[in-house]
């Protein structure tokens, strides 16, 4: 296991790229539009095909559905059987794990917006899910990377607040990033049904950000490559909110092990 001083510095550095998530600049700035103008511009299809997904994200908060990852792939990227063991491996071996399959998302994530991009608006519609699918499937793919199950009901309201802090302005993020910080030592049942309640506010944020990007990809043919470099640094954000989160939390856990223990010595 690692020392106190690499995990201290392990920790140091994910709170720089938190505070760096809470600084606001001038694309953020000039990108929000008013909600409003976007819902006047975006055809009604792709509306009422991102209002059906309020109901997917849902179903997947309360019971996983088919957006539900596979432990034994996780398990057999280390080479181990069980959830238990990934625990124990190294934090440098987890990032190389991260890293190993943000790339493999990724690569999916460019392949699919061009070829969804390539027939502008009419293809548009089919891309607007999967590119939900592969966000929540990289956010469980972190969780078990760093050791955490997403069959816990609790581990995938995580998971949408990981998406929120993925796609909210710097103002949003410093408020989701407290209320990440309490789902740390608040993991009571009220708590729990407290976040499935306001749990629209969430998807609320990941439409806005979700319409402003895919407007510019209804072009035929230049939506190819729209749609290939927009789906890129979609994944690319959610997959490096989710790792630098679930790294932190195993990070902590394991620094207070070890006062734990000297407490005990």
């Amino acid at each position: 296991m690692e020392s106190v001083t690499q995990l201290s510095q392990e920790l140091k550095k994910i709170n720089i790229w938190e505070r760096d998530q809470e600084r606001s600049n001038t694309w953020e700035k000039i990108g929000r539009l008013p909600f409003w103008i976007l819902d006047r511009m975006t055809p009604a299809f792709i509306q009422r095909r991102l209002n059906q997904l309020i109901g997917e994200v849902s179903r997947f908060i309360e019971y996983g559905g088919r957006y539900l990852v596979d432990e034994k792939k996780i398990c057999q990227l280390y080479h181990v059987s069980s959830l238990a063991e990934i625990q124990n491996q190294p934090i440098t071996e987890m990032d190389k794990k991260a890293r190993i399959l943000m790339e493999k998302r990724v690569r999916f994530a460019q392949i699919q917006g061009a070829t969804t991009g390539f027939g502008g608006m009419f293809t548009l519609v089919a891309d607007i899910p999967i590119l939900l699918g592969t966000s929540l499937k990289v956010l469980q793919e972190m969780a078990l990377i760093y050791g955490y199950d997403p069959n816990d009901a609790s581990e995938r309201i995580y998971m949408i607040k990981c998406l929120q802090l993925a796609f909210s302005m710097s103002v949003g993020k410093r408020s989701v990033l407290r209320e990440l910080r309490d789902f740390q030592t608040e993991k009571s049942n009220e708590q729990v049904i407290s976040q499935l309640q306001g749990w629209r506010e969430v998807f609320n944020t990941y439409r806005e950000h979700m319409t402003w990007k895919k407007l510019f990809q209804t072009v035929p043919l230049a939506g190819t490559l729209i749609g290939s470099t927009m789906n890129k640094g979609m994944i690319e954000k959610v997959a490096e909110t989710g790792q630098m989160l679930y790294k932190k939390r195993r990070v902590l856990e394991r620094l207070n092990e070890v006062n734990a223990e000297k407490h005990l010595s």
